[in-house]
């Protein structure tokens, strides 16, 4: 038991700091001092940075996506076909249900995920392809026949942006949430902000492919 609160104590440590100062800016001494442990514990569970980074990922991804995968298995068992706004909120649903260490669970896992598009982080990549590849190609399959008048190209920059959109409201919940608060009186929790978000995303994800963007040469000088 006392190893496995060491364990969780470092990767809580990792997690927050790695979400407030970068993969890069956030060294192993700094971890070890926040979690209150000594550098040999950290090498002793993970071996090197680059490890304990994938083990924060493995840490929120795990469940969900053990959780996407058996619904996926539920719909090629059925041999259903769900819509884009079905799918769409397949996600949102599995991430949900993931049961929270804390209250900002999902937002800092939304700005660690932002920051592995951002920084280099190239084995992060790599290993999230390698453990979580085989699922989402599962489900990148059904959003491929959900919207078979999309090519696949499009398909992609449109997850992509659909990813961009999730990551910077979840991340920057907060100062969202306090903004609505003073210039509208309004607050919401993330589960009113994620359905707010559905029918937002579903609509890009459903509309037609755009024609080239013509843009005017303008003389800066």
């Amino acid at each position: 038991m006392a190893q496995i609160d060491t364990v969780e104590r470092i990767l809580d440590a990792a997690e927050y700091l790695f979400a407030e100062k970068g993969f890069s800016e956030t060294s192993l001494r700094t971890i070890t001092s926040h979690a209150k442990v000594n550098l040999a514990a950290v090498n002793y569970h993970f071996g090197s940075k680059k490890i304990l980074i994938q083990a924060v990922f493995t840490r929120f991804l795990d469940p969900f996506a053990d959780r996407l995968g058996n619904r996926l298995d539920e719909i090629e068992d059925t041999g259903a076909q769900p819509g884009l706004e079905e799918l769409v909120n397949m996600l949102f649903t599995e991430i949900m249900k993931v049961k929270p260490r804390g209250q900002n669970d999902l937002k800092v896992f939304m700005r660690l995920l932002a920051l592995a598009y951002a920084q280099t982080q190239g084995h992060l990549r790599k290993h999230l392809q390698t453990v979580y590849g085989h699922v989402f190609s599962r489900y990148f399959r059904l959003l491929v026949k959900a919207a078979p008048d999309l090519p696949e190209q499009e398909l992609y920059w449109r997850i992509n942006f659909m990813m961009g959109s999730v990551m910077f409201t979840m991340s920057d919940f907060d100062t969202l949430n306090a903004i609505s608060e003073a210039e509208n009186g309004t607050t919401a929790t993330v589960e009113d902000t994620l359905r707010r978000l559905l029918p937002f995303l579903v609509s890009g994800m459903r509309s037609p492919q755009s024609t080239v963007l013509r843009v005017e040469n303008v003389d800066h000088s």
